[in-house]
């Protein structure tokens, strides 16, 4: 059995909407990535505790549990891949894939049962409906009776408000039935309280979304932003990832928090928080816990006290507290030396950041798209001046992003980033390598190296070289370090004598003609360029041909497997399909392959040494023969003049001729097997043309003839 499945359009069920994404199934554990927002959902296998298979709206979905109470639901499986998913449970999580259906009687009657995060109505032994309590925003009690409020969800076109239980008095003593059940939701409850003292508080913050000025209180789960107008607490299961952007003027940063769901005000919703803070801002922080205490939770990433600049002390603790590494800008530098573009999207200016894994906009409306939604992009024409030019996005769900109003001077700079992230453009195709290099389900902030460590390394050794002076010397380094080869190659190549073949010298080939005693006195040495048809007859068709790889091979042998089991598929498709399959090929398997193409491999180098040892091909050996005899010429035996600088551009080497006789141009350099009468004559002319002598009328009668 293969080591992962694969699904592609699964859904999973979030606050009562459906979010697609692609599923995997591994050894380690189930990995789902939401196509829309990007987030990454890794479920260990030893955490794994029950799995359930059951017939739902969209065909068949898997329940899991795990062993801290949390569920997870995902939709969209055919009947028939139950046997694959069932037999990958039990060879890899030693789980049984249990098969139960939903009740659909209809009945309102049953019993309640709370079994870690999820509330359960059954009836009987089969589940009416449930009820994730992480959902719940409220529980009230009356006389006989609990209501539940939820949490809404801005994707889902239909939300659920609330639910009411009826709960009938019991005649136990001591035991109220209706705050035994409340307390049992709100214990799991996704009840935001501010309770107990905050770890920390940072006062009169700049926010530009939502704007204002607020108090930030740290608490253990939550973050409680304290404005004149409004407050909003935002839980850290709702922060997606952390940015930390340089403003372009080097005295300011931006820190942005991306949320997943959005804080919301009125119809207003704000996906991102961004603060601004002064790079000379310093403050000195003590946390509201015991060193212990302190130890304890955050494992050395943070001390009682510290002091540093304001927006390292909120980074910092806020990468604690949500356990997400933090985005900076990659190596990407504009014209202006920043690591960020001036542009303008939609009525507001703004800066735009090219990150190592996509794109931010900040700041109104602030924009994150990421590399792997990206369809497209493409570099337009700006609409009212040539000065500037836009920077268009389109998304694979078909959404555009146009950034108008950049630089000219950016161009350069932004398509060369386009070029090394191996994005699509518009207008050149999708190119050879231009596929995407990153883990299909890899998370943003998945990187293997953390660049904010890295930035604050880079920060220290800046600091460390302004004590010693030694900027100066760094700057004296870049200007030395200016070699202007390109500029002076690019005039040897229309002036000088040893100028190499290129495109240039093909366009100057009509002035030869015109100007031919100029010519002459230019070029000293000139080896004729072979033509495609003369270094394809080099080539033996008898020699022994290249061995075919292990790849190759297999290829070969199931191409027409492939197509049958897809019909209609083109050949890209069927190409990209066998190396998918062959990807997914086990170690023992591929070992098969490749011991034949080692025995391919073996034969060749065999054939080869007996080939190189006389075994070529009587034709060939007359072929090459007949290139090496050209017809003479009679001023070739003659002596040439030490003064003489021109040498002979004939391909056998010879004695060398005189001037008139030794140079011809590249139109009039015959192949190799032109040896026609015809062809002298026209060697003739051109030698004397060449030679500054204008021919005479009988001459020129006598070549037309």
């Amino acid at each position: 059995m293969a080591d992962t499945l694969e699904f592609n359009e699964i859904y999973q069920e979030v606050k009562g909407s459906m979010n697609d994404g692609r599923l995997r199934l591994s050894r380690q554990g189930v990995i789902f990535k939401n196509s829309k927002t990007g987030k990454v959902d890794n479920i260990q296998a030893s955490e794994l505790s029950e799995g359930i298979w059951r017939r739902v709206a969209l065909g068949h979905g898997l329940k899991l549990l795990t062993k801290n109470g949390h569920v997870y639901k995902y939709d969209g499986f055919r009947e028939t891949e139950f046997d694959k998913v069932s037999d990958f449970f039990r060879t890899h999580y030693r789980l049984e894939l249990a098969e139960k259906d939903l009740c659909v009687k209809g009945w309102n009657w049953g019993t309640v049962k709370f079994g870690g995060q999820l509330l359960s109505f059954d009836i009987g032994e089969q589940p009416v409906f449930e009820i994730p309590l992480s959902n719940v925003s409220q529980c009230t009690t009356g006389k006989n009776e609990v209501t539940l409020e939820f949490h809404q969800n801005d994707d889902s076109e239909v939300s659920l408000m609330e639910v009411r239980f009826y709960v009938p008095p019991t005649q136990e003593d001591g035991v109220d039935p209706v705050e035994a059940f409340a307390q049992n939701v709100l214990s799991k409850a996704d009840v935001i309280q501010a309770t107990g003292d905050a770890i920390c508080i940072f006062r009169e913050l700049q926010c530009l979304t939502p704007r204002g000025r607020y108090d930030i209180r740290i608490y253990p789960t939550f973050l409680h932003l304290h404005g004149k107008t409004f407050d909003y607490k935002i839980p850290y299961t709702t922060v997606l990832r952390l940015f930390l952007l340089p403003h372009k003027d080097q005295r300011q940063m931006f820190f942005v928090i991306s949320l997943d769901p959005p804080i919301k005000q009125g119809q207003t919703r704000y996906h991102f928080l961004i603060l601004l803070f002064s790079k000379d801002e310093d403050i000195s922080l003590t946390l509201n816990m015991n060193e212990d205490e302190v130890e304890k939770r955050f494992e050395g990433r943070l001390t009682k006290n510290m002091s540093g600049s304001l927006y390292e002390m909120v980074s910092r603790v806020m990468k604690a507290l949500v356990n997400r590494k933090i985005t900076v800008p990659g190596n990407f530098q504009g014209h202006s030396g920043a690591q960020c573009i001036t542009c303008s999207y939609k009525a507001s200016s703004g800066l735009l950041y090219p990150l190592e894994r996509g794109f931010i906009y900040v700041h109104k409306p602030p924009v994150h798209i990421r590399f792997d939604e990206i369809s497209f992009v493409n570099f337009a024409r700006g609409t009212t001046t040539t000065r500037s030019f836009d920077f268009e996005i389109e998304t694979k769900q078909g959404t555009q992003y146009t950034f108008s109003s950049i630089e000219r001077e950016e161009y350069g700079k932004l398509f060369d980033f386009v070029n090394a992230k191996k994005l699509n453009i518009k207008n050149r195709g999708l190119k050879e390598g231009m596929n995407k290099n990153y883990d299909e389900y890899a998370g943003s902030d998945d990187d293997s190296h953390d660049a904010y460590l890295e930035r604050m390394k880079e920060e220290g050794k800046i600091r460390e070289e302004n004590a010693n002076d030694s900027s100066e010397d760094s700057g004296e380094e870049t200007d030395e370090s200016f070699n202007p080869v390109e500029e002076e190659e690019d005039v040897a190549e229309e002036f000088d004598s040893n100028a190499s073949a290129s495109s240039s010298s093909n366009e100057g080939d009509s002035d030869e003609k015109k100007k031919p005693a100029k010519k002459a006195k230019i070029v000293k040495e000139r080896k004729p360029r072979k033509s495609k048809s003369e270094s394809k007859k080099g080539k033996d068709p008898n020699a022994p041909k290249r061995p075919l790889s292990a790849y190759m091979l297999w290829l070969n042998a199931n191409r027409e497997k492939i197509r049958s089991d897809c019909p209609g598929m083109s050949v890209t498709d069927v190409s990209k399909k066998a190396g998918e399959l062959w990807k997914g090929m086990s170690k023992e398997k591929k070992e098969e392959w490749e011991r034949k193409a080692e025995d391919a491999k073996r034969d060749y180098e065999k054939a080869m040494k007996d080939y190189s040892e006389g075994g070529k091909s009587d034709s060939f050996k007359k072929e090459k023969s007949g290139k090496k005899k050209k017809p003479e010429k009679p001023g070739k035996g003659k002596p040439e003049k030490k003064s003489t600088p021109v040498k002979p551009s004939s391909v056998s080497k010879s004695a060398p001729k005189p001037l008139a006789e030794s140079f011809k141009s590249k139109e009039f350099v015959s192949s190799d097997e032109s040896s026609s009468g015809e062809d002298k004559k026209e060697d003739s002319e051109e030698e004397e043309e060449i030679a500054s002598t204008p021919p005479s009328s009988a001459d020129s009668a006598s070549g037309s003839d």
